[in-house]
């Protein structure tokens, strides 16, 4: 799995202006530094389109107002604001687009109106697609009444960091992660889907993870194209005896599983046609 670090220019819009580069924006006792009280998104920008920028917005906005924040920016002004980003590179950049919202002041107290917004844009490609490997790690995604697992919370993350630290010690790229109950709930930080006989299969939205928007766009793309996908309670002994494992994520897309504890995969024929049907309507979403 690809490590989603800064790889080329970054432009970010603060305080109403576009700076170069990689800008301070927070104090070391802002809430969103000192405490966690940080959302943000991701969205992509390539070959001429921005597909689903206009949902990753709503997001953003949805995933402020989870943690108490008051935006003073809409989603559909996030979205102008991206596009008018996305042309001061060139147009054969390949783009990673996060707005993201912290709160200055609340100490534990809530201090809506301080809620700050930065849209950062930067050059990266996509990894190549390959195949990674996955296995089974004692940390579980928490439950609704425990996180804010409806937000895209930056606090959410040292948990997903902790699993893909423990799979990396036992030569894994990353971890499958279970729901509270026992039931897998996604890959570290993608989303899963496994192909068993033809027929697509992947976790069931329970409120322990994010359902995320490449998800539930591949989704509708396969059963437009004649594909059964049936979202349920996954054990993880199925996916030792699944026939295609893949991930799904803004920042990778799709990806195969070519390795899951000892057992190891192909990237197969279901997996290469989403990852096609996918690109295919991708290129329908212009900038």
């Amino acid at each position: 799995m690809s490590k989603h670090g800064p790889t080329g220019r970054t432009i970010s819009y603060i305080d109403g202006e576009w700076h170069e580069g990689d800008v301070p924006v927070m104090s070391p006792f802002d809430d969103g530094a000192w405490l966690g009280h940080t959302v943000f998104d991701g969205a992509r920008a390539f070959d001429g389109c921005a597909p689903d920028l206009d949902r990753h917005c709503e997001r953003a906005i949805k995933s402020a107002h989870i943690l108490g924040m008051e935006p003073s920016i809409t989603a559909p002004e996030i979205e102008a604001l991206s596009r008018q980003g996305i042309a001061k590179f060139s147009p054969d950049d390949v783009l990673y687009i996060c707005p993201l919202f912290y709160v200055s002041n609340s100490f534990m107290g809530p201090e809506p109106e301080t809620t700050k917004f930065v849209l950062s844009i930067r050059e990266a490609p996509f990894p190549e697609v390959r195949g990674f490997s996955a296995c089974l790690t004692r940390f579980r995604r928490p439950s609704r009444d425990s996180a804010t697992t409806d937000a895209k919370a930056s606090g959410l993350y040292p948990n997903v960091v902790r699993s893909v630290r423990a799979a990396a010690e036992k030569g894994f790229d990353t971890a499958v992660m279970l729901d509270p109950n026992g039931n897998v709930a996604e890959f570290s930080y993608t989303n899963l889907f496994l192909v068993k006989d033809g027929h697509v299969h992947t976790p069931a939205i329970n409120g322990t993870f994010l359902n995320g928007i490449t998800r539930q766009r591949t989704i509708i793309l396969l059963r437009e194209n004649g594909y059964s996908v049936d979202e349920r309670q996954i054990d993880f002994d199925e996916l030792l005896e699944a026939d295609e494992i893949f991930s799904t994520a803004n920042h990778t897309k799709l990806m195969p599983c070519t390795r899951i504890e000892d057992r190891n995969l192909n990237a197969g024929p279901v997996f290469t046609h989403a990852r096609e049907l996918y690109f295919a309507w991708a290129k329908t979403q212009p900038i």
